[in-house]
């Protein structure tokens, strides 16, 4: 008998559906959107706004990176994802990279504010996620 399935798969269509399987917004967009949002508020001189936006019930502005459906509490993969975060950045020698100061603004105060600690509203993997991938 042959070790080999019947039909082996091709590493190509693996590949591609490894790829695919994050596709759309609720997933692999989920990064996507983080960094879309941070190019929005585009300076960290801004959180405080785009903080009193969030807090607003009656703002449609949300965000992106915080809080997730099944992690009630800190994404447990997100303190992996946050120091790989910062050792890749630290690499490149971003470190000091606006939208990475203006992250980790909008990440301080998710992790100290009552307001986003009382909703359990810390950052999650795709937070850290996006700014890797940039």
């Amino acid at each position: 008998m042959s070790p080999l399935p019947s039909s082996p798969p091709n590493p190509f269509a693996c590949i591609a559906a490894g790829i695919a399987c994050l596709w759309g917004p609720a997933h692999g967009g989920a990064n996507e959107a983080v960094l879309t949002m941070l190019k929005e508020i585009g300076s960290k001189d801004r959180v405080n706004e785009i903080v009193k936006r969030a807090r607003d019930p009656n703002d449609n502005f949300r965000l992106m990176g915080f809080g997730h459906r099944v992690y009630k509490n800190y994404d447990p993969r997100a303190k992996l994802m946050r120091e790989t975060c910062y050792e890749v950045l630290d690499a490149l020698g971003l470190g000091d990279d606006p939208l990475f100061k203006l992250a980790m603004a909008l990440e301080k105060i998710a992790l100290e504010d009552d307001y986003f600690v009382s909703r359990r509203l810390y950052p999650n993997v795709d937070f850290y996620s996006g700014l890797i991938y940039e």
